[in-house]
């Protein structure tokens, strides 16, 4: 088996494949913009420094915004907790267990207002990334800078906005895609008219690629649903410039060098053709503005400081094919939430590659290369094809509903998974390169996410109290109405409803009554990923192992693989399900964001042997005691067993709550197979299972 590539590369370039390639001639800052968006490009001023964080509380994150403008920072990017990214407010039981847990919780403006305490909006560029519950939480943005004396025309920044990657792969979407493009385009239309140097629209690829897309499917994903935004917005009569205008492009960066740049040229390219074709005359509309990001799922547990090579290289590539701002990743992401000396290392690599490599002093220096001209062509080819295929299916809407793209990149990730698995694709520190006497890295306490909860939950006590029932009642229905009626601006009406205090969860709510909640399964892919690694002799191990299991048991050994909380991060659980079932596993998977009783529930009704819990979001220590205690209730013997983001000292308090085995990220999925199915063999309420020795990838 070879490694699979996006866009193969070749030993050699010459001259010849320079033929019949249209963009060499041009010039950056003209089109196709192949050669950056602007003339000048990093000669007059550098990429922007663009940090995503976000921390507990409001305070919390003022703090650290505050810091990182002190230290180097020229924008602003919140990272919101997953209550908030799914409109719930921190009081809710469906989702206190992840308050404050991967970003700042948001309920009210009044939380906004502290969130951006003594930080000149009008001079200070603020990127969110929030799509589901966009409305509420730009509304409170809008708000409190109003509250504030800071008129909305002076605002400068950008919000995701992008709910269609949230179908694909993020998860994170609260209603129906529908009513969830109606929503979008209602932003981007009333930003264009009130708040016009807010970029509407930052349609991700990054996610894509987080999920296991290579770089072609991810860069034509996000192009073909620009391409659908576009469309809604000229429907709806919006001038052609002004909605190509709104928008902005957000690309994760890979550790396939050559391959990275090149996509990052090839998508300039491409939205040049899309503008152009969808009327757009402008330069501005047709010059594509992005945002890049660090891969995190290039990060490995196992010897983590070797992420810091990996984050400059990302970086580099980034600013080789020429973003506008960017975000390097901390070291110790694969184990929990950056701490502040990795967060500082990480931003500090972005001020050397601007301050001491000198890279800012020409424009595009890839430009000419026979090898990169060659495969930034290639890359729009193959690009276009794949739009080309999304198009003879239906169109992205129709790729959605049928699950097409979510198993197109499901395939993705289960191929790179089984050349980390058979050694074709080596992870220095994990598959190759091993030094197992390392001292663990320390990892620092994560969030107290109970105490975050409990002074969030006293907050809204105290906004409820203070406001005008009567107001919030009205403006809450107005929103409810023209959730029916279609007849105003959905963003117009929210902000109404926040002024007069209403909650992110009541607008949320408020919307419910005419869109209930959009429901995310997790579907299981068979038989491709056993194939692919048919002849590795581990496989075969892990294989052999299940197979004792099943004429121990006189059947095939039962497992659950489960979500709970509102994490939406598939990918891992998606992949060791799939690898289960070829091995010999009947594997169940319930739907995202289960609850504990959901959970237990399924297992029940299954009868399985082992109840496996996947977590990427740092809520699993109460949400898996709880799990654990309603199992004792019940007098329930199930073990249970965990794979995620999980550091050494919650691995510690996991096994304290119950946890039979813990798989770090970076264990090997053929180590999770064997381990899992002696579990299933030999499970007698035993003592947990030491698996810390385990290497590779994991749920």
């Amino acid at each position: 088996m070879s490694q699979h590539r996006a866009v193969p590369l070749k030993s050699v370039y010459t001259r010849a494949d320079l033929c019949g390639i249209e963009h060499l001639d041009s010039m950056p800052g003209e089109a196709p913009f192949v050669r950056g968006p602007f003339a000048s490009m990093y000669t007059e001023k550098p990429w922007t420094i663009r940090q995503y964080a976000g921390y507990a509380q409001a305070s919390d994150t003022n703090l650290a915004f505050r810091r990182a403008l002190s230290e180097g920072a020229q924008g602003l990017s919140v990272a919101f907790d997953l209550p908030t990214q799914r409109g719930y407010d921190s009081d809710d039981v469906a989702a206190s267990a992840d308050v404050g847990m991967t970003g700042v919780a948001i309920d009210t403006v009044d939380d906004m207002a502290r969130l951006f305490e003594g930080i000149a909006l009008d001079a200070v560029s603020v990127s969110m990334t929030m799509n589901g519950a966009v409305l509420p939480v730009l509304a409170a943005f809008i708000v409190a800078a109003e509250e504030r004396g800071i008129h909305a025309s002076k605002l400068r920044g950008t919000i995701q906005n992008d709910i269609l990657k949230e179908f694909m792969v993020r998860n994170a979407s609260i209603f129906a895609p529908e009513p969830s493009l109606r929503i979008a385009a209602d932003v981007v239309e009333y930003l264009s008219r009130h708040v016009p140097r807010f970029n509407a629209l930052s349609v991700s690829g990054y996610h894509f690629q987080e999920a296991g897309a290579d770089a072609v499917l991810e860069l034509a994903l996000t192009m073909a649903n620009a391409r659908k935004y576009i469309e809604i917005l000229l429907e709806r009569g919006m001038d052609a410039n002004d909605a190509c205008e709104r928008m902005s492009f957000f690309f994760g960066v890979g550790m396939d060098f050559y391959v990275e740049i090149a996509k990052l040229r090839a998508a300039r390219i491409l939205w040049s053709e899309i503008a152009s074709h969808s009327g757009a005359t402008t330069d501005r509309a047709r010059a594509l503005r992005m945002h890049c990001q660090t891969s995190g799922w290039a990060l490995t547990a196992q010897k983590p400081m070797n992420n810091v090579v990996r984050t400059t290289v990302g970086a580099l590539a980034a600013v080789f094919g020429g973003t506008q701002s960017l975000h390097t990743n901390g070291y110790d992401e694969a184990l929990s939430l950056p701490c502040t000396e990795s967060a500082r290392l990480a931003r500090d690599t972005q001020l050397i590659l601007q301050h001491e490599t000198h890279v800012s002093e020409v424009v595009d220096p890839w430009a000419g290369s026979y090898m990169m001209e060659a495969v930034t062509a290639d890359m729009s080819r193959r690009v276009r094809a794949v739009m080309d295929e999304i198009d003879e299916r239906g169109g992205v809407v129709e790729v959605v509903v049928s699950g097409w793209v979510r198993d197109k990149i499901h395939r993705c990730a289960l191929e790179t998974q089984a050349e980390i698995e058979t050694g074709e694709r080596t992870i220095v520190g994990v598959n190759r390169f091993l030094a197992r006497d390392e001292d663990e890295l320390a990892v620092p306490q994560t969030v107290d996410g109970r105490q975050v909860q409990t002074m969030q939950a006293r907050r809204l006590a105290e906004t409820r109290a203070s406001r005008d029932p009567k107001r919030v009642r009205e403006t809450l229905e107005a929103l409810t109405e023209a959730a029916r009626s279609g007849s105003h601006n959905l963003l117009e009406l929210t902000m109404a409803c926040v002024r007069a205090r209403a909650t992110v969860g009541e607008c949320t709510q408020a919307l419910e009554v005419i869109w209930p909640r959009y429901q995310c399964d997790l579907p299981i892919s068979r038989d491709f990923y056993g194939e692919t690694v048919a002849t590795d002799p581990e496989w075969q191990d892990s294989c052999r192992a299940v197979a004792d299991a099943t004429r121990r048991l006189a059947r095939a050994p039962r497992m659950l693989i489960a979500k709970l909380g509102q994490d939406g991060h598939d990918r891992g659980a998606r992949v060791v399900a799939a690898a289960l079932s070829d091995a010999g596993f009947e594997v169940f998977t319930g739907t995202m964001f289960a609850s504990p009783d959901e959970v237990l529930a399924m297992a029940e009704r299954e009868c399985v042997d082992i109840i496996g819990i996947s977590s990427l979001a740092g809520a699993h220590g109460e949400l898996i005691s709880q799990l654990h205690q309603r199992m004792c209730e019940r007098s329930l013997r199930i073990p249970i067993v965990v794979g995620g983001i999980i550091g050494p000292e919650s691995q510690s308090a996991l096994r304290d709550a119950g946890v039979v085995a813990s798989f770090a990220a970076g264990t090997s999925v053929h180590c999770i197979i064997s381990s899992l199915a002696r579990i299933a063999e030999t499970w007698e309420g035993k003592a947990p299972l030491d698996v810390n020795h385990l290497s590779r990838e994991s749920f």
